[in-house]
């Protein structure tokens, strides 16, 4: 089995662009929701960047089979990712992006809890599990934000809220599956193939029960958005993030992730004039100063 490593200076930078991109995704899909339906969207991105792989896969003449030993794995990474997408599509609707940022990048808690009771490699030392106390204590005190509105502004931010959570824990599901499989072995095209095209099945068919349009005229914003989402973010950093899962220690690169957030919600603040009440704000604060508790880890 392949040794990972900590991460060194080109895990690093490359973790720092996939953040910045990432922090941009929930406001791409925003910006376009008066256009594309979200689940609509986020189906559609999927199933253009899943040709996208295959293309590279005939292109390099990468190894793939569905008939191998990561099917049946590879099935489970793309339901869970699938279902992930279903909660952020849905609680876009309900929950601004910035918020959408903050609770969907606690997935990095739920991974190296999961990881921790599964892998040695990846035990939790006492300072990780200070920073897991902090990280959801600030997630119960952006929460409680909602509170501070009332009738059904309340109901929709803690519905949007709990579905950013429960994507979180989708997440980290996936990466503990993806990290504990065959799949942590695979050819980054192959876990990237069974993602995307899992997503793509699934969200376009519950969009099509729930009546979406799954065509319709695009204004500029919209064409801006796709592209942004397809080529960027669910082909290009999905691909790289595989690629470093491959050869870092898992744990560590899930919760160098604390950068997303930051750039998240300075991007819905500045592009969607997303408000910003104090309680969410010090709750942000103290699930970042949690995630980077998490990270610093002795050797």
């Amino acid at each position: 089995m392949t040794t990972r490593k900590s991460l060194d200076g080109s895990a690093v930078g490359l973790m720092i662009l996939l953040c910045i991109c990432w922090g941009l995704q929930q406001v791409a899909v925003k910006l376009a929701v008066p256009v594309i339906g979200s689940t609509v969207q986020l189906g559609l991105r999927s199933g253009l960047a899943a040709a996208l792989v295959v293309l590279l896969i005939l292109i390099k003449k990468i190894p793939f089979s569905l008939r191998d030993r990561h099917f049946l794995p590879g099935l489970t990474a793309g339901l869970l990712f699938a279902l992930e997408f279903l909660c952020i599509s849905a609680g876009l609707n309900y929950t601004s992006a910035s918020h959408m940022s903050v609770f969907l990048y606690t997935a990095p808690i739920f991974t190296v809890l999961g990881l921790h009771w599964l892998i040695p490699a990846e035990r939790l030392q006492p300072r990780q599990w200070l920073g897991i106390a902090s990280a959801f204590a600030g997630v119960a005190l952006a929460f409680s934000g909602a509170f501070g509105v009332s009738g059904r502004a309340m109901t929709d931010m803690l519905t949007g809220d709990a579905l950013a959570v429960l994507a979180a824990i989708l997440w980290a599901a996936t990466t503990v599956t993806i990290r504990k499989s065959s799949l942590s072995e695979a050819e980054p095209t192959t876990t990237l193939f069974y993602q995307l095209s899992g997503a793509a099945i699934i969200l376009l068919a519950v969009a099509f029960l729930r009546g979406e349009q799954l065509l319709t005229p695009w204004n500029q914003t919209a064409w801006i958005s796709m592209l942004f989402q397809t080529f960027v973010i669910a082909f290009a950093s999905y691909l790289a993030w595989f690629w470093l899962l491959r050869r870092y220690l898992a744990s560590r690169l899930s919760v160098f992730s604390f950068l997303t957030p930051l750039f998240g919600v300075a991007a819905g603040v500045v592009l969607m004039h997303d408000p910003i009440s104090p309680r969410f704000a010090i709750g942000a604060v103290l699930v970042l100063a949690g995630i980077v508790l998490v990270n610093f880890r002795r050797n």
